[in-house]
């Protein structure tokens, strides 16, 4: 589908978007449109009293009649005003707090919205394209009422009510002003939608790609810094700020040749309402004071015209803006509650896959089909697999962060698909590969899983979790705030804050994802101690490549491209001749040996 035939649809979406929250405060909306409404239509009377201001003052001072009808005139004019002024003040007062809920609501929306998308979501999504998509349609939605109640509702109003007063005294001179500002307004309209517009969809396709690769960039910098490829990013960046310039300068080149063809046809509109009131003095058709209200009028009417086409393009631009915002509202949630969906109650935290049939989109062959296994309650599994074979999908099946293709997950005997998420997952505790921590502070992080938790309860949970000293010695303690990710710590001290994280949410399930990768022996060793006293009385689901992680757990769950193909306690699996555990188990011994021999 091409920009321009996508365009009207657009349209079409994002106003729509925007009335329903205009409806939501119709007290405002009302209060707004009446003020400055009433504004224009004072506005409008002003070159009929200026018309009889002139006419009264050519017939001099010595008249009475002349003297009285020009007061008058002038106390018109006064008068209206001084009404205009406090009509477009009340509707300016308004339209800031409507403006600014209206904005507040849709950046609360969106950000619920994406909160809830699915993992596959997240994980084909820039988060800084994602900000710039929202940050830019709040903003632009800003503009967007601006330009609808404060520019084009009152230009369409003068331009309607001046063409009607003129119609009304000189016919001809109605018709030359229809014609001409319906001429110009379909002008304006279609360079808008199918010159500007599609211009304007590519530049902002790019301004979100440049929020994209900022993010991508600064929030790896720990990777660049250590392959010193600061230079290597700034390239890249630069060919992404070289492709969003070419892009932006060709949209706003197509802006200043409109505006060359608005002023244009302007100005062959002003040459004719400007020659026509002269022919009609010429030939006695009208005095210097209707000469005034039409120049009057034509100067009004050529201000409005002039700024409704500067209005219109800004509507472009605020529409074009808002369409990947709109297009967050309108995205599926994905994983989605079921209509009647209920809180769930985890006591002892059996886990059962009942059949399970599972299908990544896009993938010809299921991982899982028919997959069936019992997790008994309080019992400690390891699950264990070369990459792939489906051990990270049971746990993310488990959390419910997929819906499975056929069967069903019981935890306790309730099937998770009929349970509320929130409340499924918040008797669930995970502790990460790689945990991810809030640029917040450390306690912050560790009550995470539970809010409100006190000072007493969260060193309590860094006790357990062997946080508590390294805690302690930190310029802050637990009030350090750790940065973006956790970065200012190290590896093992974020496994620890996540097992903290865990304790103090002492949920019934619990999840390790290769908890103790990637450290040194020091570190796996507190963790281990840790973990040890985390998975006691919890029903327990241990992710790990390391099998001395695995070693002492009730029972080990062997996965081969999607299905359980061992299953047992370490000592009978590293005694079964040619098993996938025993062989995995015997590599690891090696190549400890080969480390230990280096070292």
């Amino acid at each position: 589908m091409t920009a321009l035939s996508k365009k009207p649809a657009a349209i079409r979406v994002v106003l729509p978007f925007v009335f329903r929250h205009w409806l939501n405060q119709p007290g405002r909306t009302l209060a707004i449109a009446v003020g400055l409404l009433g504004a224009t239509v004072a506005d409008l009377f002003m070159p009929v009293f200026s018309g009889q201001l002139v006419d009264a003052l050519t017939r001099g001072p010595s008249d009475p009649a002349a003297r009285h009808a020009a007061l008058m005139a002038l106390g018109g004019i006064v008068v209206l005003g001084a009404v205009s002024m406090v009509l477009r003040l009340t509707g300016l007062q308004v339209i800031v707090p409507f403006t600014l809920k209206i904005m507040s609501d849709v950046a609360q929306d969106a950000f619920l919205r994406v909160q809830r998308f699915s993992t596959d979501w997240h994980a084909n999504s820039f988060a800084g394209s994602t900000v710039r998509k929202i940050t830019r349609g709040m903003w632009a939605l800003d503009l967007l009422n601006d330009t609808i109640l404060l520019a084009l509702l009152p230009s369409l109003a003068v331009l309607i009510g001046s063409m009607i007063l003129l119609g009304v005294h000189w016919a001809s001179l109605g018709v030359v002003i229809a014609l001409g500002a319906a001429i110009y307004v379909t002008m304006t309209v279609l360079f808008s939608t199918r010159y500007i517009a599609p211009a304007a969809r590519v530049s902002n396709a790019w301004d979100t790609k440049v929020g994209g690769t900022l993010a991508d960039a600064l929030t790896c910098n720990a990777v660049v810094k250590s392959f010193g490829a600061e230079a290597r990013e700034d390239a890249r960046l630069g060919r992404v700020v070289k492709r969003w310039r070419a892009r932006v300068r060709r949209t706003w080149f197509r802006y200043n040749y409109t505006a060359m063809a608005q002023l244009s046809l302007l100005l062959c509109l002003r040459g004719s309402v400007i020659g026509g009131a002269v022919l009609l003095w010429m030939y006695g058709h009208a005095s210097p004071g209707d000469v005034t209200y039409v120049l009057t009028s034509y100067y009004v009417i050529h201000a409005y015209l002039r700024d409704v086409g500067m209005h219109i393009n800004n509507l472009q631009r605020s529409v074009n803006d808002m369409e990947e915002l709109v297009g967050i509202h309108d995205e599926p949630i994905g994983i989605a509650d079921a209509a009647h969906a209920r809180r769930i109650a985890i006591e002892g935290g059996e886990i059962v896959f009942d059949d399970v049939t599972f299908h990544y989109g896009g993938h010809r062959a299921p991982l899982y089909d028919g997959l069936s296994v019992r997790i008994r309650a309080g019992e400690r599994v390891g699950l264990v697999g070369r990459s792939g074979s489906g051990k990270t999908t049971f746990v993310k099946l488990v959390q419910r962060l997929y819906d499975v293709t056929g069967g069903r997950v019981l935890i306790d005997g309730q099937d998770i698909a009929l349970a509320t998420q929130q409340s499924l997952r918040s008797q669930i505790a995970i502790v990460q590969q790689d945990p991810i921590l809030f640029h917040r502070s450390l306690a912050e992080n560790i009550a995470y899983g539970r809010p409100g938790a006190s000072l007493e309860a969260i060193e309590q949970a860094a006790r357990l979790a062997n946080a508590h000293d390294f805690i302690l010695r930190l310029p802050k303690g637990y009030g350090t705030l750790v940065g973006e990710r956790g970065v200012k710590l190290s590896g093992g001290e974020r496994q620890r804050v996540a097992l903290a994280r865990a304790f103090l949410a002492d949920a019934p399930v619990l999840i390790l994802d290769e908890a103790t990768s990637s450290l040194d022996s020091e570190s796996e060793a507190l963790i281990q101690q840790a973990m040890e006293r985390l998975m006691k009385g919890r029903t327990s689901i241990v992710i790990a490549h390391r099998l001395s992680t695995v070693r002492s757990l009730d029972r080990i769950l062997v996965f081969d491209r999607g299905e359980i193909v061992e299953q047992g306690t370490h000592a009978m699996l590293a005694g079964k001749p040619g098993g996938i555990y025993r062989s995995l188990f015997e590599r690891q011994v090696v190549e400890l040996g080969h480390i230990a021999a280096a070292e």
